[in-house]
């Protein structure tokens, strides 16, 4: 057989002198095909590296058993650790995933979802980009009545299944905590995009402050794309502004990496004269000295009910559901980078 030929069923049933139809129902494990059938036709199919055409069954069937995950980036432990979830409900029901990422880029976000739609994925998880503000792709997506799940960064102009933390709780618990031992001039990195985790993380931090008595500081909420450098391009623009701070929390654990790195360059303890708390609970937070303040996303159990809302609008009829909300509870996590209480704010 010509190599550069795409094998099919046609060529297993000639090599076995079997129906085309006989060789289907065996890759497709029906039960009124015998065992041995069905493990000659699988061994063929190896042995002549038969492909399945996932967009043409799914054309027959209605279904490509293929969910489409799309994360602004798979090297973050956080979004590498929602799609274990999201896999470990999916290969239960005999599921595979495609992940794509849009590292952040709008164009890059559609254009994956165009892409999943054309192979015919089943439906599509999704975490949105910092720089996506036009939904028009994600409203096709719903018009197709395909199902369509969104995680952590969402948005409320689009009405769909939504996961998320209560980001709100865990800046609010990370702030209160940094007060009560002893903090009080807090500084916030965050970001400046309209992106629900950190409008909802600010609102917990001025919150916090305000309940404790706490004067809010719009000086010391610093705006950047929380990367490590930007953490220390935040910590080098406070001191050279001269601005009066004892802590700080931030939207990202990259960014107070960063932080934590030009703290030391500048030779200002962490905890004694500035604690310090991140966001999202990436292992290297714990191995820093001092080991980092931080919350955790509970990712895992974010991705398993992401899946499970995926299934549940599968079964559904797509025009009486209704779209839900599930938020979920984080974990604040205490480290040394934010327990020893101090007196008063530094000055630079």
């Amino acid at each position: 057989m010509n190599k550069r030929k795409k094998a099919t069923i046609h060529d297993i049933a000639s090599k076995l002198g079997i129906t085309a139809s006989t060789v289907s129902r065996a890759l497709n494990n029906h039960p009124r095909i015998s065992d041995a059938t069905k493990k000659l036709v699988n061994k063929t199919a190896k042995d002549i590296n038969y492909q399945p055409n996932n967009i043409a069954a799914a054309l027959r069937n209605g279904r490509s058993r293929l969910i489409g995950i799309i994360v602004p980036t798979a090297n973050r432990n956080f979004f590498s650790s929602v799609v274990r979830g999201i896999e470990e409900i999916a290969n239960q029901l005999n599921y595979k995933v495609i992940i794509s990422q849009s590292y952040e880029n709008f164009e890059q976000e559609v254009q994956i979802v165009d892409t999943l739609l054309s192979a015919r994925v089943d439906g599509i998880i999704m975490s949105i980009g910092k720089n996506t503000e036009d939904f028009e792709h994600l409203e096709r997506i719903v018009e197709k009545s395909i199902p369509l799940v969104l995680f952590d960064r969402i948005t409320d102009d689009v009405e769909v299944n939504q996961v998320v933390i209560d980001d709100y709780l865990g800046a609010y618990k990370t702030v209160e905590h940094l007060i009560e031992n002893g903090y009080k001039k807090i500084a916030h990195f965050t970001n400046p995009r309209k992106i629900n985790i950190y409008s909802e993380r600010l609102r917990g931090y001025t919150d916090a402050l305000r309940d404790n008595g706490i004067p809010f500081d719009k000086n010391l909420v610093i705006e950047s794309n929380m990367q490590l450098e930007d953490g220390q391009k935040s910590v080098l623009k406070m001191l050279d502004e001269r601005l009066e701070f004892d802590a700080i929390f931030s939207s990202s654990d990259y960014a107070a990496m960063g932080a934590l790195q030009m703290l030391k360059e500048k030779e200002i303890s962490v905890p004694e004269e500035v604690g310090l708390a991140g966001f999202g609970n990436e292992p290297f937070t714990s191995f820093t000295t001092p080991s980092l303040t931080t919350v955790d996303q509970v990712s895992i159990p974010m991705g398993n009910v992401a899946a499970e809302l995926f299934f549940e609008l599968l079964k559904a009829d797509p025009k009486k559901y209704v779209p839900q909300k599930t938020v979920l509870k984080p974990d604040l996590i205490i480290r040394e980078s934010s327990t020893r209480k101090v007196s008063q704010p530094i000055e630079k």
